[in-house]
Formats: structure tokens, sequence, C-alpha cells
């Protein structure tokens, strides 16, 4: 086999080629994979530290995505003019990468391991995550990092009824679902995505053709490992004290079983906190070293009582059924002055999620590689450590938080109104008050109630909940509503968020191989059924939308202008619109289309507002009769203002029945008129008539 040296291959990949080469870049890595799909172009390297970090007990492993903006040919904003802090893309794509990654390296490995993939081309419409997956795989295999992998990962859309690999960007906008799907040969790591209220029926149907259409990366991979793959690191597994785990499983076991028995979380946790310190204090030497051993095999301990308890007894921590829901209570209306807020709790986590209504102006700005896009919805998830009763330095959001939060907002996206129908851009934040298991399915529910309380008319009302499994050979236990520690010590993280109609929102990590379909299906028909008793739970607070917003949310109206008009409602400088709010108080937004929002929460002012947007925007009407100022007056006629900004000529002959001399016999500057509209001819140069719309307005007096 050989130890070094330049490998390419190359497959026709669903209508597309797909490139995987390793050797002629970052070869001093301890493993490095180029990898393209069409024109988008991605290095990622896996490289460890040749020796355990001392002291810890846990995988150090740092997994980051990174957008180069000459991948797509453009230089950066901003005062230096380089790549700053990661963009909320590049982190969701680093936990991306980390998720399936990690579970697959084995126990006792310790040395500090970094994976970084760099996109270098960007083609903007082969998106750079689903590659950057497959090159960490291959990355890793070729290395000599331990590493039970390969995986692949797929991004799989539904276009007409029919499921499409790898979509393009373009053909996004016309799926209705974005799943990523990650598996090994054998069975799926890792999902990530939303969809649009899909039957649960076609999300298992489209994870287990994800799966399938996989294999041949997988298969890319062993090749290429036969061919260049480097001798993996010899890692010693941690050597079990028989002696000490039998003493210890004498002394643990009843206090254990006991601290396990408490279905409050603290109580249960200071339980076992006193049970590990007993045992400590019983069959440890009084070192460190033996008292970090001890622990370890405490731990060990309890994972397997949980796991055998729900096995054999159907009983879980906090004494539910395993399809049971805990407890819950919504409130809405809970603070005075937002727009519209929800208090969700369901057992011990609870979270105050408000709604906040704004206009266009108010939309998120996105300077992205596939170019400037704006965010009318946004989600903002924040955990703070009194959550889970800790005392922390509060910081910026972190990517759990960033991840929480996208994850809740991929869930509510579908069934907002369109911006036509409701045109203001709306944020939502989370704040997660207590914690015990899945804060941000509590922020989905929150999130829906507070939307409705806002009156923003949602399609339907949105729920989401968290299944776990625990798997012990044949034995399969599905969760509903899984804690904390469920999450932990079971086998299968799997959240799923959806309407009454379908699937909205997915995400799974799953820990052990042996995932079948059938289990798949165990787990999303049960997690539909926890969902509906969810939202039969939210529907007894509120059902719908409310008829009306907050007071204090602003109101928009909208109105269209010819775009040739914009000039003028804006001014010199800005100067037009600038008067207009500041005069009423309203906020402006003008698009390149010619639509105008008018936002207020005064009716007063927006309709003052709106009569001066009309006033200077208005357009002649051929036939209408005008009070105009007279602005000059020439040797032909007289040009005459009939609205701010617009003026059109009376010629001399129809300033009178009479023939007229001198235009200054008659009128003079300053002086308003009655004056109709002949004609507007191809350039906008307005003819008026003084004289018929004398004739006209004689005419309606004789009939009164």
């Amino acid at each position: 086999m050989s130890q070094s040296g330049y490998q390419k291959v190359q497959l026709d990949f669903h209508g597309r080629p797909l490139t995987v080469e390793t050797g002629r870049m970052a070869k001093q890595a301890g493993g490095a994979a180029l990898v393209q799909l069409g024109e988008s172009v991605v290095l990622v390297t896996a490289t460890a530290q040749p020796n355990a970090r001392e002291g810890i007990d846990f995988f150090p492993l740092t997994c980051d995505y990174q957008e180069k903006t000459f991948a797509a040919g453009k230089i950066p904003g901003g005062f230096f003019k380089r790549e700053g802090r990661p963009a909320e893309k590049e982190i969701l794509t680093s936990r991306l990468i980390d998720r399936p990654l990690r579970p697959l390296f084995p126990k006792g490995f310790h040395c500090e391991t970094q994976v970084i993939a760099t996109v270098l081309s960007h083609d903007r419409e082969n998106d750079p995550d689903v590659i950057s997956l497959l090159g960490a795989s291959t990355a890793l295999v070729l290395s000599d990092i331990p590493w039970n992998g390969p995986i692949a990962a797929v991004r799989i859309g539904r276009i007409g009824g029919k499921f499409v690999i790898n979509p393009t960007t373009s053909q996004l906008g016309d799926s209705d679902m974005n799943i990523i799907v990650a598996g090994s040969r054998d069975a799926i790591v890792m999902v990530e995505g939303g969809a649009q209220m899909v039957p649960e029926a076609v999300v298992l149907e489209a994870l287990m053709t994800a799966h399938e259409s996989l294999q041949p990366l997988i298969t890319l991979q062993e090749n290429l490992r036969g061919l260049v793959g480097k001798p993996k690191r010899t890692v010693t597994a941690p050597v079990v004290d028989a002696d000490l785990e039998r003493r210890l499983r004498e002394t643990a076991l009843p206090e254990l079983r006991t601290a396990l028995a408490k279905s409050g979380k603290h109580e249960r946790y200071a339980g076992l906190d006193a049970a590990r310190d007993a045992v400590i204090a019983s069959v440890g030497d009084g070192t460190a070293e033996r008292a970090k051993q001890v622990g370890g095999l405490f731990d060990k301990l309890k994972k397997e009582v949980v796991r055998e308890t729900i096995i054999h007894e159907g009983r879980r921590l906090d004494g539910r059924g395993l399809g049971d829901v805990r407890p819950i209570t919504c409130e809405v209306e809970v603070l005075p002055r937002t727009h519209g807020s929800a208090l969700f709790t369901r057992g011990e986590t609870q979270a105050l999620v408000v709604s906040t209504l704004g206009t266009s102006s108010d939309e998120q700005k996105i300077d992205a590689l596939i170019g400037e896009t704006y965010k009318k919805f946004m989600l903002h998830y924040n955990f703070p450590p009194f959550s889970t009763g800790e005392v922390k330095f509060l910081r910026s959001p972190g990517r759990r938080e960033i991840g929480h939060g996208a994850l809740a907002e991929r869930a509510l996206l579908p069934v907002l109104p369109a911006e036509d129908e409701f045109p203001y851009t709306i944020r939502i934040v989370s704040e997660i008050l207590e914690s015990n298991g899945s804060s941000s399915m509590a922020t989905v529910c929150g999130g829906s109630l507070s939307l409705m309380d806002a009156g923003v008319p949602v399609k339907a009302p949105v729920a989401g909940v968290a299944m776990g499994l625990i798997k012990e050979g044949d034995q399969v236990r599905v969760l509903s509503d899984i804690l904390g520690d469920e999450d932990h010590l079971g086998d299968m993280d799997f959240k799923i968020a959806g309407t009454e109609q379908g699937v909205t929102a997915v995400q799974m990590d799953i820990k052990i191989a042996g995932t079948t379909r059938a289990i798949m299906q165990q787990a999303l028909d049960e997690a539909r059924t926890a969902r509906l008793h969810i939202l039969g739970i939210m529907n007894q607070r509120i059902a719908r939308p409310r008829g009306e917003l907050s007071t204090y949310a602003p109101r928009i109206v909208t109105i269209h202008i010819k775009p040739d008009r914009i000039r003028d409602l804006i001014g010199p400088g800005g100067k037009v619109i600038r008067g207009i709010t500041e005069e009423t108080g309203v906020k402006i937004d003008v698009e390149d289309d010619g639509t105008v929002y008018v936002a207020s929460a005064d009716g007063v002012s927006m309709q003052k507002a709106i009569d001066k947007i009309r006033a200077i925007t208005a357009e002649a009407e051929v036939g209408k009769i005008y009070r105009g100022t007279v602005r000059k007056i020439v040797d032909f006629g007289a040009f005459v203002e009939i609205f701010p900004g617009t003026d059109g000529l009376v010629h001399i002959s129809q300033l009178a029945n009479e023939r007229v001399r001198k235009v200054s016999d008659v009128l003079k500057e300053g002086d308003v008129i009655s004056v109709k509209v002949l004609e507007v001819d191809r350039s906008g140069k307005i003819r008026l008539s003084r004289k018929e719309a004398m004739k006209d307005e004689g005419q309606q007096e004789a009939q009164h």
C-alpha cells in the first residue's frame, strides 16, 4: 500500500461531476481532501496532535468551516478588508460537520484533533456544506487518526413529487423539502433540515432514499484508503479494574437506585452527587486519580441502571411511561408592551418567547458568497446559565445557541404569511428560563404561540418534540419528550417539529449503528402522536392568530407609485421623504419597483403621511380639473403646478374664452386657478386649459 502520493477520483453524481483528490494540497496535514462538485471546491484537512492531552477525560475535537470571499470573486466589506468572525452559515456548517464525526472516534483517544474545511471556490449553485462533510470524512479516512468511518452526506429535495439528490440553489426554490442526511455504509447517523408541512411517510422515504444515494461516496473513500491511506495509530482502551468495579457495584447500586428514583432534576442530581461522594469515600484510596477512576465507573453504572430500567420496566427517570409527554402549561400576553409574548412550560423546561414586528428597514442584510440577501424573519435563542442553576459569564451566543435558534426558525418559517399578505419583518427572541430537555422544541411551541398572540396570520400552529432511543441488542425502546439525561445516556436525539398537517423541521443525531427503517418509522409515528397532543394543549390557550395587531405594533400600509416618481418622493439628498417622516413620525420604506411601505402605530399620522405621498407622486388624469398655483409667466402661456413638483402648461390660447393679448393681463405668479388636463404626452409633458375648466365648472353650477 502506498503511504503517499497523488490520487484523484471522479464520478458522475446525479448529473454533475464530483471529484475527490488528495496528495496535491496540504500534504503536511494528517489527512487532506480536495472535493469539487460543479465549480464549488472545498479543501478539508484533519490533523491530530501526536500525544494525548494530559488530565482530560473527554475527546478534544474542533471542527471549523470557513468561507473565503475570493471563492466567489468578492472582496470583504468593512475597514480591514479581510474575513472576520464566522458568519451564521459558517457556524451552522461547522456544527453539521462535527455532529456525525464525533461519535465515531474510539474511546480512549484523547489527542487534540482539528478538522478544517475551507471553501476555495463557490459557483453559487452547489452548496459547499455537504461536500465539506464528504471531505472531512475522506481526510480522516486517509489520515493516521483512529476513526470508525467513512461516512458521507447528501442533500435531498422534492420537486413536483420527485426526490432530487443535491438540488442546486435554484432548484431549492421549487422544492418542498431541504434535508441533509449523513450516513455510513449501514445506517443513517445524522439528519438536519426542513420541509413545507410534509407528511411523515414522505420524510421517511426521503431519508431512506438519501441513505441509498450516498453509498457510492462511501465506496469512493474506501477505494482511496486502499490506495493512499496511512496506517492508523493504536488506541489503548481504558483498562477497567474488575475488582474495583465489583466493589463499586456492591456499594453504589442501592444508593444509586434511590437517587435515580427522584423525579425532580435538582433533587435527583443532589442524590447522585451524594451517592458518588459516598462511593468515592468508601472504595477510593484518597488520591485524585483514584477518585477520577471511581467517578468514571459510577457514571458508567448510572447509565447502565437508567437504560435497564427503561428496557425492562418501561419506566423513565421521572417516572413517566415511554410515550408520555411531561405536563404542559401555555400562557400568552405575558408582557404588556411587547407585540406578542408567550410562556411555554413543559416539565422542567421553560421558554419565554417574544415576537416583534418591524418594517422592511429592519430586515437583516446577509452578505454571503452567493450574494447579498435579506432576511425578513429572524429567531434568536438565548440560554442563560440560571436556566440550569449554574453560574457562568454572559457571553455572545455560542454554536449551540445559534444551532438551536436556526432549528426553531426553520420549523416556523413554512407557516409564515407571504410578504404581499403581511409586509412585516418579524423577529422572535426565545429566552430559556429553565432547561431539562429540548429547549429548542419549547422555543418552537412558544414561538408559534407568540406569533399568534402578535396577530401574525400564520397558516397553522407549530409544535415540536424531542424523541430518544434506547437499544440493547434486539431490545428497542423509543422515548417521547426526552429529558436532558435521556439525551445524554441514550442512543438517539431526534427532534421533529411540524403542524397537524406535516413536518416542518427535523434534526437527528444517532450514536449507534443499526437504526433500521422500522425504528425510524416508529420514532416518526410516535413523534406525530406527541406533537398532536402538544398542539391540542396549545390550541386550548390560543388556537388562531388574533384578529388585530398589538396596539404597540406598527401598522403598515402599502402604496404603489410609478418607479419614475420615486425620485420625486425621495427628493434631492432625501430631503422630501425626510421631511415627511420628521413631520409625521412615520417610517417610510421605498422599493425599486415603486412599492412604498408606510408604518406607524398612530393612524392620524399615517393618513397625513399617505396624503402627502399621494400628493407628491400623483399622476395627472386627462379630463380632470385641478386647483393649481401659477408658478411662472412666459410669453406663450403660464406654468401651473397641479401637484407638488408637477407643472403643466396653460397655453395663452387656453387662458380665457376671449382673446388674451398678454398673459400678465389675466394672471400673475402665485394665483390659484382651476385647470383641466387636456393631454399628457409620451414624454410626460402636461397640457392644461383654464378656459375648459371654467366652462365645465359653469355647466356644473347651471345644473345645480
